[in-house]
This record gives C-alpha cells, sequence and structure tokens, in this order.
C-alpha cells in the first residue's frame, strides 16, 4: 500500500477537498484548497496540474503508468468529439453527486478502468468536473515534459482532423517544435481558424482573433 499527500496551496483559510485514489484504505490521497488559484494546465501551480501529478505517480507507482496514459488520451479524444459531454461537464445546475454519476456511467460504458473511472469520481465529488479537460491535458503534459518533448496546446473551433492535425505537426517541426505534443481543445468560440500556445509564444489565426485586431484597429483609427 502506498498513502501519499499533497496541500494544494491557495487561501490560507478555506474548505479543503480531499481527493483518495484507491478502494479501501486510500492508495493515495490529495488534500485541495478549493480556493487554490487556476493557472496554466502545464504550471506547477496549478490545480489542474496537482490532480495530473497525483494520477501520474499513483500509475508510475502501480506500474499501469502505459495502460493509464492511454486512457486518458482515449478519454479526452471522447471530450473533443462530443459536445453533449462538453456540455456536461460545464453544467453548473448538476450537483457532485449528479456529475459524477453521469460521468461514472459514461466511463463505465465506454470500458474505461477502475483506476481512471475512481481518479474521475474524485474529481467531480471535489466538484472540479469543469475542469476534466484541464486536468486530462495536465497529465499528458507533464508525461511530454518528463520525455523531453515540448507542450504545444491547440485550440480550434471544431475538432481538428486527422489531416490538419498530421499538416500542424508538420508546420510546428518546419518552426523547430520537431518533438512536440499536442495538447487539443474544442473552443466553438473561437469560430474558425486555430490558436497554438507553446510557452509564451502564442499564435493565433482564428476568426474570433482577426476579428478582435481589425474591431482594435477601428479603434484606432477613429
Amino acid at each position: 500500500m502506498v498513502r501519499w499527500g499533497k496541500t494544494l496551496h491557495g487561501s490560507p483559510v478555506g474548505r479543503q477537498d480531499v481527493c483518495v485514489i484507491g478502494v479501501g484504505t486510500p492508495d493515495v490521497t490529495v488534500v485541495e484548497t478549493a480556493e487554490a488559484p487556476q493557472v496554466s494546465l502545464d504550471s506547477p501551480g496549478g490545480v489542474a496540474h496537482r490532480y495530473a501529478l497525483a494520477l501520474y505517480e499513483y500509475a508510475e507507482e502501480k506500474s499501469v503508468l502505459p495502460e493509464v496514459l492511454d486512457q486518458v488520451r482515449a478519454l479526452r479524444k471522447l471530450i473533443v468529439e462530443s459536445a453533449p459531454l462538453r456540455d456536461f461537464l460545464t453544467d453548473q445546475s448538476l450537483d457532485s453527486r449528479q456529475a459524477g454519476q453521469g460521468l461514472g456511467a459514461v466511463l463505465k460504458a465506454q470500458g474505461f478502468s477502475e483506476t481512471l473511472q475512481r481518479f474521475i469520481g474524485v474529481i467531480a465529488r471535489n466538484r472540479r468536473a469543469a475542469r476534466l479537460d484541464d486536468i486530462l491535458g495536465a497529465v499528458i503534459a507533464l508525461d511530454a515534459k518528463r520525455r523531453g518533448e515540448t507542450v504545444a496546446e491547440v485550440r480550434s473551433a471544431q475538432p481538428l482532423s486527422a489531416a490538419q492535425r498530421s499538416a500542424l505537426q508538420t508546420r510546428l517541426a518546419e518552426a523547430g517544435y520537431a518533438r512536440v505534443s499536442m495538447i487539443e481543445r474544442v473552443e466553438p468560440e473561437l469560430i474558425g481558424g486555430l490558436v497554438v500556445q507553446i510557452g509564451a509564444k502564442l499564435f493565433d489565426t482564428s476568426i474570433r482573433g482577426r476579428l478582435t485586431r481589425i474591431q482594435n484597429a477601428m479603434k484606432g483609427a477613429a
């Protein structure tokens, strides 16, 4: 048995949630301060990173890391491709029990492991369902960094096709990012195009970005 704990620092005063992965006696325990600031998915100070680290280290300890990573990628793909699932995750009318039951039913129907089901159940109970995609992305980012790869966060209005993904990887390689792991997100409000962030560099070819730049230019000319 492995027992591990970590405090997610935020406001000095506030409710703390306990995150447990395991059956019976806790195998992994994460204590989270609910008021912790939410930052970039791959930032060591972020809530998503802390949850990701808990799952990653648990999977390493149990020698199931490759399987867990495969399932994390599969679940992210499901979220990217399913608008109803994305709507469910962000539904503020659901309480933690309803969110947990709904996600549990989806995961079981899709054949995900008990390890991932328990982990997602913890996220739901801690009222972090809306951040599930961030947390899964942080797991992939953490693995990429440990393997020496560059992490590129790619946001698009629609899920990328295989051809679009391949073309983007080629362009990134031409720009000097040969070893890159892409964390994809769907944001319909972008309307079209892409937003790619690599570290502090942001490449915005989205229609929303273009409209914003035009609007700002018009304000400057007024």
